[in-house]
């Protein structure tokens, strides 16, 4: 069985998915106490990714 992107963990997704995930709290314009909890987590997810991706650049 396959998982979609929205049932992967944050470090396992690349940045792009996680950018997705990340618009995707905030589509009502707010965050739930939870919601924030997932937000930071997943801020520090993307810019670990986004390192990732540009060391895989260089």
């Amino acid at each position: 069985m396959t998982s979609t992107p929205e049932q992967q963990p944050a470090d396992r997704l690349d940045a792009a998915a996680i950018n997705d995930r990340i618009r995707a709290l905030w589509a009502d314009g707010a965050l739930s106490p939870g919601g924030e909890v997932e937000y930071r987590q997943l801020l520090i997810a993307w810019a670990e990714a986004m390192h990732a991706e540009q060391q895989l650049a260089a």
